[in-house]
């Protein structure tokens, strides 16, 4: 279960252009997008690729009327009426049917919903469970008991779970044989100190999902969901426009810092 070799050249390739210090000059496009395809265990996948510090990622659930966003239309037009742009965005964690967090959320912050440590049934019940975070210039990616014992006052975080790679290594609870198949989102924190997102674009197991963070060298590695992953990357035009989900992750361009 590896990248072919054209496949990890042309990734490094556009890694290093994007955020090894090849950028055009000030106030120009990158010379390569934050968002690429690939293969890995025979499916394909999206991966987006952002530089903490550099890009502008943010948490979004509610609009100022204290309306859930629930799709991806409706939050690039907040973003654009406030005179920025949304340049990534993808649902960021599981949630209720009333489009509210099932755990922790923190926007510019403020928690907005309270962290949950109760194991249980399901994805989000399958501890050890974690936390995406975004303080200043540095984001992480951290298992949610270690989350609360730093004590870490983030900016930006969204709990879900079960973690995918913990210190490198696949949650013991994910095995090489299981076969159930979704679609599936998630996020890792990897070597490079970079943040990747990745969505699979046909259904694919559990393993399969977590084996490739540790393919991009993230030791520590995020599930966000399955079932109802959607991406939004108008570079690849494109806009999975779901309009029922709840938490979302985005990088915005042009947007003045609300804290």
């Amino acid at each position: 279960m590896r990248f072919t070799q054209h496949i990890v050249k042309r990734a490094v390739a556009i890694f290093a252009t994007v955020f090894g210090g090849g950028l055009i000059a000030s106030g120009a496009a990158s010379a390569a997008p934050a968002c690429v395809s690939t293969q890995h265990a025979d499916a394909p996948f999206t991966i987006c690729t952002f530089a903490p510090g550099k890009a502008d990622i943010r948490m979004f659930w509610r609009d100022a009327n204290g309306d859930a966003y629930g799709g991806f239309d409706r939050l690039a037009e907040d973003v654009a009426a406030r005179g920025g742009r949304l340049v990534f965005a993808m649902n960021a964690g599981m949630y209720q049917p009333d489009l509210s967090p099932v755990g922790l959320y923190v926007e510019n912050g403020e928690e907005g919903h309270p962290v949950n440590r109760r194991a249980g049934a399901g994805n989000f019940g399958m501890l050890p469970n974690g936390v995406f975070w975004v303080k200043g210039q540095t984001a992480g990616v951290t298992e949610t008991r270690k989350f609360l014992a730093q004590n870490l006052k983030s900016d930006y975080a969204t709990q879900s779970g079960p973690m995918l790679v913990i210190g490198g290594k696949i949650h013991p609870k994910i095995k090489p044989d299981g076969v159930s198949e979704k679609t599936r989102n998630g996020v890792g924190m990897c070597e490079d100190g970079l943040a990747r997102f990745v969505i699979a674009d046909a259904p694919v197991t559990f393993f399969a999902f977590a084996s490739l963070f540790v393919e991009l060298k993230c030791p520590d590695a995020l599930f966000l969901d399955g079932s109802i992953s959607a991406l939004y990357a108008p570079d690849l035009k494109r806009n999975d426009g779901w309009k029922s989900i709840g938490p979302i992750v985005g990088v915005v361009e042009g947007m003045k810092k609300e804290r």
